[in-house]
């Protein structure tokens, strides 16, 4: 057949099922529907995306034969073969038939209205940006009688409102968020404080200021994050203006209890999970550990090259006072070497060169802030949200599976001793209480097993957050060239006006169009 398929080499029940879905008002079968009966097979969702991939449609229908052609992939992927139109060339009998359940029920496919999977997450990098910006800024501190507390303002775009958090809140925030969304990523938070008597005051702001910055992403990514931008903890840490927030945010978690009791999809999760949700969640973790590394190398490399252009910045401004230094020593020249010398002359002259040496620094500096503000921090946002994703994968298989495993296995030793209980006799209420205690551990499994297939909901949902976060390699890599071209463009300015400058001031050849000596 050459890979093509004719209406003379099918089985009726193609025409059938043809007949049940086709479009009242064309010829062709709609794409959604032809979605739905795909997805009615028990095939894995890669199979089922390697079938619609072979099947050939034009403005959202299928023909009849592509029909056809789908429904043979079908039937031959659940003889557990690799669907492919080759498989055409060489089936010389009639095409098998696929199972795809009742005639009837099949019919309903073309009415039932177009409904996305709970399980897929539609969201952009551009919708999640858009959904809040929090800023964190450091208030001048405040000295309590015995220790000085810092405190924050925490400025949120979406509720239009600022309050004052410390860090204690942020602590408080932190642990009620892992309560309610265990499954969830919850990025994690800076260190509180430093080893005291180890680092210098100098330190000590530096810390304070990085973990400003790192609070600030943290808020951020909680902000953004779809599924807990709108919960009630999160409203409560942005907009309250009480004293006792803590005590607000703790009232909000027990009234609604964790995500497993609020989520409308919880004790259905395992319908919607695919066939193979364990091998695509072991292939995107290895993806997203590979990601992670690179990108921590990428941050390194990035805060060298901010370190570096502030030193660089530091450099030039000794540079500068060392000129003036030299200039402004007023030694008298030797007798001797006066008659000859212009070193005077070249002396009075490199005093006023400070000035362009330190502008030449001022735009230094300001290239390491911009790439530690629009570079290293853009990369230290990633960075938190690919850590929060493999400490949720760690919850998961830590949490979840290891408390499964271990509510079996007291499943199983009460099991035994039941049998043992039946074999040789003993009092009728310990027997009873026995049984008693065998529902309740069969009932705390069942939920265990609900919470399980939730688990994986969750961090199928996650996963796609992490690939939708990805994009921001290009916000990265932007603001990285804009930061250098910015930054060359200010100090070339000031080196080409510098250049002149020399030439008048020491009114001599001074080299700079000239060939470097020759010492060989």
């Amino acid at each position: 057949m050459a890979g093509e398929i004719n209406e003379g080499s099918v089985p009726p029940y193609y025409r059938e099922v043809y007949e049940s879905i086709r479009s009242k008002t064309d010829e062709g079968v709609q794409v959604e529907v032809f979605q739905r009966l795909l997805s009615r097979t028990d095939l894995p969702s890669s199979v089922q995306g390697q079938i619609a991939g072979h099947v050939e449609y034009t403005d959202g229908f299928l023909s009849k034969l592509s029909l056809y052609k789908g429904l043979a992939l079908i039937a031959l992927a659940q003889q557990g073969k690799q669907p492919s139109p080759k498989l055409f060339e060489n089936c010389i009998q009639e095409f098998p038939k696929p199972q795809l359940g009742d005639l009837k029920d099949i019919q309903t496919l073309r009415m039932q209205p177009s409904q996305e999977s709970p399980l897929i997450v539609s969201q952009t990098l551009d919708k999640l940006l858009a959904k809040d910006t929090v800023l964190v800024e450091l208030i001048p501190e405040k000295k309590g009688l015995f220790l000085k507390h810092v405190e924050y303002q925490i400025s949120s775009q979406h509720f239009k409102i600022s309050v004052y958090r410390r860090y204690s809140d942020f602590d408080v925030f932190h642990e009620l968020l892992l309560q309610r969304f265990a499954y969830r990523m919850v990025p994690a938070l800076p260190p509180k404080r430093m080893l005291k008597g180890v680092l210098t005051s100098m330190s000590e702001r530096e810390f304070i200021e990085g973990r400003r910055r790192a609070l600030g992403r943290f808020v951020n990514l909680v902000a953004r994050h779809p599924f807990f931008s709108e919960d009630e903890l999160v409203k409560t840490f942005l907009t309250f203006n009480g004293s006792d927030v803590q005590v607000k945010m703790r009232d909000a978690c027990k009234k609604v209890g964790d995500e497993f009791m609020t989520n409308r999809f919880a004790t259905l999760a395992k319908e919607y999970l695919p066939a193979d949700i364990q091998a695509q969640f072991s292939s995107s973790r290895e993806l997203i550990r590979n990601i992670h590394n690179s990108f921590h190398k990428l941050r390194d490399r990035a805060e060298r090259m901010a370190e570096r252009s502030k030193e660089n910045a530091t450099d030039l401004l000794m540079f500068g006072r060392e000129l003036s230094t030299l200039g402004s020593d007023g030694s008298p020249i030797p007798t001797l070497a006066s008659s000859q010398s212009t070193w005077g002359i070249l002396r009075q002259s490199l005093k006023g060169l400070s000035v362009e040496f330190a502008l030449l620094a001022d735009k230094g500096a300001q290239q390491g802030r911009r790439e530690e503000d629009d570079v290293v921090e853009k990369l230290n946002l990633f960075l938190d949200l690919l850590q929060s994703y493999r400490d949720l994968c760690e919850r998961h298989e830590k949490g979840v599976l290891h408390e499964h495993q271990k509510a079996l296995q007291k499943y199983g030793m009460m099991k035994r001793q039941m049998m043992s209980a039946t074999v040789q006799p003993k009092e009728q209420v310990s027997v009873e209480q026995l049984e008693s205690r065998i529902v309740q551990q069969e009932n705390a499994i069942q939920t265990m097993e609900l919470r399980n297939y939730f688990s994986l909901f969750c961090l199928h949902q996650e996963t796609q957050l992490i690939f939708t976060y990805l994009p921001i390699t290009s916000h990265i890599l932007g603001a990285f060239v804009n930061s250098q071209v910015q930054g060359h463009r200010e100090m070339g300015a000031v080196w080409n006006d510098l250049e002149p400058k020399l030439g008048c001031l020491f009114g001599v050849n001074n080299g700079m169009q000239s060939p470097p000596p020759t010492f060989i």
